[in-house]
């Protein structure tokens, strides 16, 4: 039952935080989400020892029974279950342990907020539907987590709902993610029409057995397959931020700097990883569908580091390169580097959720100030954030001894020979590593070299409880590349007669590993006026400013999609609506207000507080009441 509890703790302070949440200090509300987290931290790691040392290679339980379904294959059962075993295991501890870290920072962060509770609230609601979403046994059951993480995404990104702006991040967020959503359960209707399973274990089960058969899959089955996969994929990008939905994670910084980091780096983005992941067993059999994940992963990643080249907002900056990494996960799961793409998964969180919560150390200490044009020469003035951004930094570059080195390379190393990726792909991810070096290189000399081009003095917080999470997320993102990752019972393995042998050529990890090293020294170079001190002949210092040059305004506005999706599909949906709307049907249904409004106006007419109006009614119904009788 230790695995059915997992959940438990998070709801727990979530309704506890929700009911009481105007009488609870600051301390209270803090140890209660707090403390919850790190119970929940604390049963992961006990079933991570647990899975560790079991026979079977899995956990399961069973809570209740949920529902039945009937299809042509017969009756599925559908319970509220919980599976473990290596895939989420890495996932539950990411989730857990990495969210534990966020709430003990968001603690500190958050500490004047009037809606303090309710944040911490929203928070732990994040973690419960993640967890449910990692853990569930069954298609059904991970749907709820699905939407679970999409509702809480819109309730955080949008927390500070006076603000407009604000608002219409979190509603564009909500409806953008709907899209996948909505692919996302076709998809599973259509498996659950094909094969009449909806547990993950079943399906994979009966998929890898018919598959493997001499019979193989008959016509019908692998275009039903193949549309599964492609469906289950338009869920995955939606959710993970990738092309052609990947509009909605910039503007997701509208909330709360503690949220960035929960939805980038241990909860949301990941979904759709995961979900490929688990789902690994489909996709194997729809090898043009893994040819599109990794295509989509490659030009992702290009395309967020472009835009990242050209950002003037810290967040906004560590956002692409969200999208840019969630990209490098896509492609080795397209490329059949499933343990390669879940080792990325968790030490991207972890350098990434270090990155976002020194840049809210930052922002906190700027007085709430993100535009890095306004920073400048923070590696004096705050050199313990200075000094764990660049650990954060060189992680997200993959220099080596550093996890991301590790895991990128990992993914990197499998491109060359895979049938599904190839050369092609091998070079997107090599230039792509290179942008990913260039832009961190301009992220840094701009916030923390240079000038100081803040005006108010600095706010420098230095609560324990904000330091204490980022030494610890500092310390995974350095050495979290040496934990040992087994999934061999976890990914299905191909026939040995299926593997192509080919020799790679020698020279592919010399320029995998060289990359970063020739941004780094580009940078030195290309940007040395946002490096270097430099003053003017009078004595006052040069004051930088964005590039107004149409390209950069171009990468900025996110290579122009939300124009396009507007221009496309916003504006004539609104002219349609504009042109329609006194339709049959509106003004029926307005007609229904028109009645009401009626009797409304008939019932304030006769109610008019007049005694004698009283009397002379109530008469004449005596005197009509008489009448009939009489007749």
């Amino acid at each position: 039952m230790l695995l059915a509890s997992l959940p438990f703790y998070p709801l727990v302070s979530f309704l506890l935080l929700i009911l009481f949440a105007k009488r609870l200090s600051w301390q209270l509300a803090s140890a209660i989400s707090v403390g919850a987290m790190a119970l929940t931290a604390l049963v992961s790691g006990l079933l991570v020892f647990e899975l560790s040392n079991s026979s079977s290679h899995f956990i399961n339980v069973d809570l209740w029974h949920w529902f039945s379904l009937s299809s042509q294959q017969g009756m599925a059962e559908v319970n509220v279950s919980f599976y473990l075993d290596g895939l989420s295991a890495v996932m539950i501890s990411v989730v857990s342990g990495v969210g534990f870290l966020i709430h003990l920072f968001a603690a500190a962060y958050m500490k004047g907020d009037a809606n303090f509770s309710r944040f911490m609230a929203y928070m732990n609601l994040f973690i419960v539907a993640m967890l449910i979403l990692v853990l569930a046994d069954n298609l059904v059951l991970l749907y709820l987590g699905w939407e679970g993480v999409g509702l809480c995404s819109f309730l955080l990104i949008g927390f500070w709902y006076q603000e407009q702006a604000n608002v219409l991040a979190a509603r564009k967020a909500f409806i953008v993610t709907r899209i996948g959503d909505t692919s996302m359960a076709i998809g599973l209707f259509w498996l659950f029409s094909s094969f009449g399973e909806l547990n993950i274990t079943a399906v994979s089960e009966l998929i890898q057995g018919v598959g493997s058969s001499e019979i193989g899959f008959s016509l019908q089955e692998s275009t039903d397959i193949y549309w599964i996969a492609l469906l289950l994929l338009g869920g995955a990008v939606g959710k993970s931020a990738q092309l052609p939905l990947q509009t909605w994670l910039p503007d997701a910084m509208a909330g709360p700097t503690p949220v960035s980091a929960l939805i980038h780096a241990a909860t949301m983005v990941t979904a759709g990883v995961y979900l490929i992941a688990r789902m690994h067993s489909v996709f194997l059999f729809a090898p043009e569908v893994m040819s599109y994940v990794a295509w989509l992963g490659a030009i992702t990643l290009l395309l967020a580091g472009l835009a990242a080249l050209a950002q003037t907002d810290i967040k906004r900056v560590l956002a692409y390169s969200t999208m840019s990494q969630i990209g490098y996960m896509m492609l080795a799961l397209g490329a059949g580097a499933w343990s390669a793409g879940v080792f990325h998964l968790m030490t991207h969180a972890f350098f990434k959720a270090l990155l976002f919560l020194t840049a809210g150390a930052v922002i906190l200490a700027l007085h709430h100030q993100q535009n890095i044009f306004k920073m400048g020469g923070l590696l004096k003035r705050l050199p313990f954030e200075s000094a764990l951004f660049v650990v954060g930094l060189i992680c997200l570059m993959a220099l080596p001894g550093t996890s991301g080195f590790f895991s990128k390379e990992a993914i990197i190393a499998e491109l060359w020979l895979s049938t599904t990726a190839g050369p092609v792909l091998w070079w997107c991810a090599i230039v792509g590593a290179l942008l990913t070096s260039i832009y961190s290189c301009r992220l840094f000399f701009l916030a923390f070299l240079g000038n100081e081009r803040f005006t108010e003095e600095l706010h420098i917080e230095k609560a324990s409880l904000m330091r204490s999470a980022l030494l610890i997320l500092a310390l995974l993102s350095l050495f979290g590349g040496l934990i040992s990752l087994d999934f061999s019972e976890v990914f299905f393995k191909i026939k040995a007669e299926e593997l192509i042998s080919v020799n790679e050529p020698s020279w592919l990890h010399t320029i995998a590993i060289a990359t970063p090293f020739v941004g780094i020294l580009f940078s030195w170079f290309y940007f040395k006026t946002y490096r270097v001190e430099s003053n003017l002949e009078d004595g006052t210092k040069t004051n930088l400013t964005e590039s107004k040059h149409r390209l950069a305004i171009f990468c900025r506005n996110g290579l122009g999609f939300d124009s396009l999706y507007d221009a496309l599909l916003i504006k004539p949906y609104q002219l349609l609506a504009k042109l329609n709307r006194r339709d049959f049907i509106d003004q029926t249904v307005m007609s229904t207000a028109w009645y009401v409004g009626l009797w409304h106006d008939v019932m304030t007419m006769i109610q008019n507080g007049s005694l004698r109006w009283y009397l002379a009614a109530f008469g004449l119904a005596i005197i009509t009441l008489v009448g009939v009788s009489i007749l």
